[in-house]
């Protein structure tokens, strides 16, 4: 009768994928599932703070561009790794510690709340300056004529300016988008279960490296060719009724 060790070396790569054990598929699935909503979080997250800041550099005081500035200048320049150490580990210390002092209990954050957060403010750092591109890309007569017509600032971004500017910032948005779902990689390192750590935990057990990499890398790439499609149909629709550029 075969050990465990000795079964999982007998197994051929489908029954290493499989779903069931020895099979590792449904650890891989929850990974790519968790990678997946930190992700649509931290895009969706940095889509706010992006929408915000490109605003309040274009049309804010000089204060509010000067901090805007600032932010998008230290974030775009540190790696999201050394954020994620310093959110996880250094701010829990220190939040930790104040609490202790007041005599209140300890917290831990947890791993997908750091994800999404350290990775929605980079992110929105990005997305600022790729959103910024796309308003100033919008034709100046449009929003002089609605300004002259007595339009109110609130509904001229919502008619006239974010409409226009979508069809601008997309192609920026979707590598954004892209940049987001490998960057989750990173928070293996805090012990995260998502696609790359559980990618990990499942070859580095059964030391089949050539089965499971090759698989994650698949999934990654199904990522990628789906936001791909999905993305170039909503292009079509951002800029329908626009002529085409290309002359097609």
């Amino acid at each position: 009768m075969m050990s465990g060790v000795e079964a999982i070396a007998a197994a051929s790569a489908l029954d290493l994928l499989a779903l069931s054990p020895p099979g590792w598929g449904a650890t891989l699935l929850a990974g790519l599932g968790n990678s997946v909503i930190i992700a649509l979080g931290a895009y969706g997250l940095g889509f706010a703070i992006g929408l915000c800041g490109a605003f309040g550099k274009l049309y804010g005081g000089p204060i509010t561009k000067d901090l805007l500035a600032v932010y998008t200048t230290i974030v775009r320049a540190v790696p999201e790794l050394v954020l994620i150490l310093i959110l996880f580990y250094a701010f829990t210390g220190l939040l930790n510690q104040a609490l202790l002092s007041w005599g209140m209990e300890r917290v831990q954050i947890s791993p997908i709340i750091t994800g999404i957060v350290v990775l929605g403010v980079v992110q929105g750092a990005y997305q600022t300056e790729v959103l910024r591109g796309g308003i100033l890309a919008v034709p100046a007569g449009q929003i002089e004529a609605a300004r002259a017509m007595g339009m109110p600032s609130v509904t001229l971004a919502r008619r006239i300016t974010i409409p226009l500017m979508t069809a601008n910032a997309l192609p920026g948005m979707a590598n954004l988008w892209l940049n987001a779902t490998k960057d989750t990689a990173l928070l293996a390192v805090i012990g995260f279960s998502e696609l790359t750590k559980a990618t990990y935990q499942a070859s580095a057990t059964t030391k089949a490296f050539f089965v499971f990499y090759p698989a994650a890398m698949a999934l990654y790439l199904g990522i990628s060719l789906t936001s791909t499609f999905l993305i170039g149909r909503l292009e079509k629709w951002a800029r329908r009724g626009q002529r085409d550029v290309r002359g097609q």
